[in-house]
């Protein structure tokens, strides 16, 4: 628990996890116990001793840290996190979802700490360590068919000199890492989905559902309406009044869950109470999924 280990949990992501021998151990044996054999074991590796329909309570609320989510939807609120030290804006992690292990990727922007109160705050943006941190789990989960959920919440990309010369590749390995997994892909919009950021964020999902407050487009809402109406609002008397006007109407047309199901970017629309319900049983419609890919060598991403 030296420089050394801070430094490989919060910087190279090099460690899972840090603890006295017991403690490591024990996360060990949960992991281990949470995985299958193989990429042709069952993932239903434990009995399900939880109510499938059990509402999930303050989801909407607590949607920034989805550690909350996670534990909130999975079988007896189990959550195993991975690097849990590293990228924070980005979490990944273990969930049992009636006995299957689901690998979960989730943006995160915020975390709260055992008194509920907030720890750390991120903004809904892609870095280039969440990136990377993300794709090594869906490229893990996918060498053994785990499912993978992911939890969406994201504007944009992290604008910084350091992120400008590696977001792009990063963001690529994630893309490809989705679009190259032949397990079972579920898709939840809690948040944001804006621009090519959420293409990063499992956009080749075999489901897609929204939260009803979700917004989905190209950009947000108010970003739209300064451009769209930008001689307006320059003439305007109250600019901000004028520019919440258009940013909902805006929203309403092209950026709100309704709008993106109506286009068929959303399977469905679901109440938050109701994730655990649906992550389930889509997972079990997926159960038999099979991919084909013509033979080839590898990537190149």
């Amino acid at each position: 628990r030296g420089l050394g280990d801070v430094y490989k949990r919060q910087e190279n992501g090099c460690i899972d996890a840090t603890g006295t021998e017991d403690e490591i151990l024990a996360d060990i044996r949960e992991l281990v116990g949470m995985l299958p054999l193989n990429n042709e074991g069952d993932v239903y590796t434990d009995e399900c001793a939880d109510d499938l329909n059990r509402a999930c309570e303050s989801m909407d609320a607590m949607k920034g840290d989805p550690r909350y989510l996670l534990s909130e939807i999975s079988d007896s609120h189990t959550f195993f996190e991975t690097k849990a030290g590293y990228a924070r804006d980005m979490v990944t992690g273990f969930i049992k979802l009636n006995g299957m292990t689901v690998g979960a990727v989730a943006n995160c922007t915020t975390v709260y700490d055992e008194e509920g109160k907030e720890s750390e705050k991120f903004d809904n943006v892609l870095s280039a360590k969440g990136c990377e941190k993300a794709a090594e789990f869906v490229n893990f989960c996918d060498a053994f068919s785990i499912p993978v959920l992911t939890l969406t919440n994201v504007t944009g990309y992290k604008a910084t000199k350091c992120q400008e010369k590696r977001i792009a590749k990063a963001a690529a390995k994630l893309i490809y890492a989705f679009h190259d997994m032949t397990a079972p892909k579920v898709n939840v919009i809690v948040g944001a989905a804006n621009g090519t950021a959420s293409l990063a964020m499992n956009n080749s999902a075999d489901m897609t559902y929204a939260w009803p407050q979700a917004t989905i487009g190209m950009m947000d809402p108010v970003s739209a309406a300064k451009i769209m109406y930008a001689d307006e609002i320059a003439k305007a008397d109250d600019k901000n009044a004028l520019i919440s006007e258009k940013a909902a109407a805006y929203a309403k047309l092209q950026a709100s869950a309704e709008s993106a199901a109506k286009r068929g970017y959303v399977d469905s629309i679901i109440a938050p109470e109701t994730t655990r319900q649906i992550a389930a049983a889509a997972f079990e419609m997926l159960f038999t999924k099979r991919e084909d890919r013509p033979a080839k060598k590898h990537g190149t991403v």
